[in-house]
């Protein structure tokens, strides 16, 4: 079976072919200041796959506040466009930033990690060759028919600062860390990510491969 995240990765790209162009929505600026970690309600980051032309139909992130996954709190952030609708669920803090898990609003699904994935590491330990990981399960259910179990499986995941850098996309010019994330699935199989990360601005350039366009905040 194949990563989570390389399915993820191929469903995204998949999204990516020209759609109907969906008129802009004007976003709220928000001009106080925010976190290392950017978390605050009304956050809003727009974003485009390399390559695509200005007037295509944009991905969103949107920072939704708090709220309850398998009974935990955690914060939640909307990732939407092309075809995609899902929840993600986070703690941040003094620890950084965990991934309890996502809800695919579309397919109706939710994935729930124990324990969960260490997406970054306490605000201190960000510098170039660190390096954080581990093991987590996955289990995959319906959010209808009971929560239904329909697949499990387990992940290995490894993310190394590979160094600083300067980027510059539509949104602007920015310097932050370049992080290879690397993926290990249970049959063995390897998958190696580049995310572009700025501290209180957020992932400029996605897992994925999604480069920022806009956002809406200093």
């Amino acid at each position: 079976m194949r990563s989570y995240w390389a399915v993820s990765l191929l469903v995204a790209l998949a999204a990516c072919a020209p759609s109907a162009t969906t008129p802009s929505t004007v976003q709220a600026r928000i001009d106080t200041p925010v976190s290392f970690y950017p978390s605050e309600v009304g956050l809003e980051w727009t974003y485009q796959p390399q390559g695509a032309r200005s007037n295509e139909p944009p991905y969103k992130l949107s920072a939704l506040g708090t709220g309850s996954f398998a009974g935990e709190a955690a914060l939640r952030f909307r990732f939407s466009g092309r075809g995609q609708d899902r929840i993600y669920y986070r703690r941040i803090g003094p620890d950084g930033v965990q991934l309890l898990g996502f809800e695919e609003n579309i397919t109706q699904t939710r994935v729930r990690f124990n324990p969960p994935m260490q997406e970054y590491p306490p605000q201190g330990n960000l510098k170039v060759g660190a390096t954080w990981g581990g093991k987590t399960s996955f289990v995959t259910t319906l959010t209808v028919q009971n929560n239904a179990r329909i697949a499990e499986d387990s992940l290995e995941y490894s993310y190394t600062v590979a160094g600083e850098s300067e980027f510059s996309t539509a949104a602007g010019k920015f310097k932050g860390y370049r992080i290879n994330l690397d993926l290990k699935d249970s049959a063995g199989q390897v998958e190696r990510y580049e995310i572009w990360f700025v501290p209180n601005v957020g992932e400029v350039r996605t897992r994925e491969g999604l480069l920022l366009v806009e956002r809406n905040f200093k």
